[in-house]
């Protein structure tokens, strides 16, 4: 007697612990949607970059000598004096955060902090390349996949 064979290996019970693992990750997979994920790493990397923001000013946004300072000595990022590159992240990590927190422009303020996060790894702290592989992580997603419904994008109709 001859069965019909449909190409695939029978599948051992669904009890065996990769069945109930992978019934456990269908569950998080449905449970867990992008808006939720998305709005995690929105929060998440906006949170890092506006404290580092904070650091740099006093009041709204007058830069503190000390962040001139940190701009001549420790940063020296490559082709920009540091008086202007001190503003330039001052405000970027004040701007870009915000338009996370908010969804708005989100794949463009992912992207510019990610280029941020990509002159901070090459030019100012290579070794701590763990950190930086984090937030272009979250980033990334970001980047990839956008704001997610709760958002000021989804509500404007902004890819």
């Amino acid at each position: 007697m001859q069965t019909a064979h449909s190409g695939a290996a029978a599948s051992p019970a669904v009890t065996g612990l990769r069945g109930r693992w992978n019934r456990l990750a269908d569950l998080a997979s449905r449970s867990i949607s992008h808006s939720l994920l998305a709005l995690v790493c929105r929060a998440a990397i906006a949170a890092i970059f506006f404290l580092s923001g904070r650091t740099k000013v006093v009041g709204f946004l007058t830069l503190t000598p000390g962040t001139y300072q940190l701009f001549r000595d420790e940063y020296k990022i490559p082709l920009i004096p540091p008086e202007i590159a001190a503003h330039i992240a001052a405000y970027s990590e004040h701007l870009f955060p915000l338009l996370l927190v908010l969804g708005l422009f989100t794949r463009g303020a992912a992207l510019a902090l990610l280029g941020m996060t990509t002159v901070i790894e090459v030019f100012v702290y290579p070794d701590a390349w763990p950190t930086h592989l984090s937030w272009a992580g979250l980033l990334l997603y970001l980047v990839a996949r956008g704001a997610g419904s709760v958002s000021l994008d989804r509500w404007l109709g902004i890819k």
